[in-house]
């Protein structure tokens, strides 16, 4: 895949500096340019292909929600912000990421491989030739504790138990496990149909978790290791319910 092209979206003048410097560090990522100006951006990404934004979310002009809201889909979107009660927002926005200030390398460098996969799983949906799986039953809903998951290349096993969540990309999901990421050429709701309901739960549109694999739950996140996954409204009430269900039983 060619490089990804980025745009870097802050008022702070330190903080374009800093992003930059990371992504002129990484060779999958092509700097374009920064400003300080939402309003500057807006007119650069119609102007420019880019591919990427690194967008602040507290601005003086327009926010980075709003941003959002008036670019569409034209180009995806990492958040970069010193406020965490703006994470559940973005998320729900279908954002790639979102990176809390101050951002260590190494937590910008995993946001961005994160935007790669899905620049890949895109590409390959959209240029092939990939061949459509079978018709999938739901396998083994109770008694199974492994599934068989179509990439674009082989079909993988996948031990039910080593699942932490899934996020659904457009046509493809993204199976998260101990050790790997998987991405699978499917749907998430056909991937929520071959999930055992004992073990797997929608939370929002784009996320399903093992409930197995639940830390803790905050307000509308739920924390699995270092991922932070929201709650959605449509789903929050099912969702709770289960666990208080889960409570009384124990």
């Amino acid at each position: 895949m060619k490089t990804i092209r980025c745009l870097v979206v802050d008022d702070k003048p330190l903080a374009l500096d800093i992003l930059t410097d990371y992504i002129n560090k990484i060779d999958f990522l092509e700097f374009v340019g920064s400003t300080t100006s939402a309003l500057e951006a807006l007119k650069i990404v119609e102007r420019e292909q880019i591919d990427l934004l690194f967008l602040d979310i507290q601005m003086p002009e327009l926010t980075g929600i709003q941003v959002m809201k008036i670019l569409g889909d034209k180009c995806r979107v990492i958040l970069t912000t010193a406020y965490t009660e703006y994470a559940l927002e973005g998320y729900e926005h279908n954002v790639v990421d979102y990176l809390l200030k101050p951002i260590a390398f190494d937590r910008f460098y995993k946001a961005a491989q994160k935007a790669r996969q899905q620049f890949e799983a895109t590409h390959a949906q959209v240029t092939g030739p990939v061949i459509p799986p079978p018709e999938e039953k739901p396998v083994g809903k109770a008694t199974r504790d492994i599934i068989f998951v179509k990439t674009e290349y082989k079909i993988v096993k996948v031990r039910l138990d080593d699942i932490l969540y899934v996020e659904g990309l457009q046509n493809y999901v993204s199976i998260y496990t101990h050790s790997e990421r998987i991405l699978s050429l499917r749907n998430i709701k056909k991937m929520q149909e071959q999930l055992p309901e004992s073990q797997f739960v929608r939370v929002h549109k784009s996320y399903i978790v093992s409930l197995d694999k639940i830390d803790s739950i905050e307000r509308s996140r739920i924390f699995i290791g270092d991922a932070v996954i929201p709650v959605g409204d449509t789903y929050k009430e099912n969702f709770l319910t289960l666990i208080e269900h889960m409570n009384s039983n124990n």
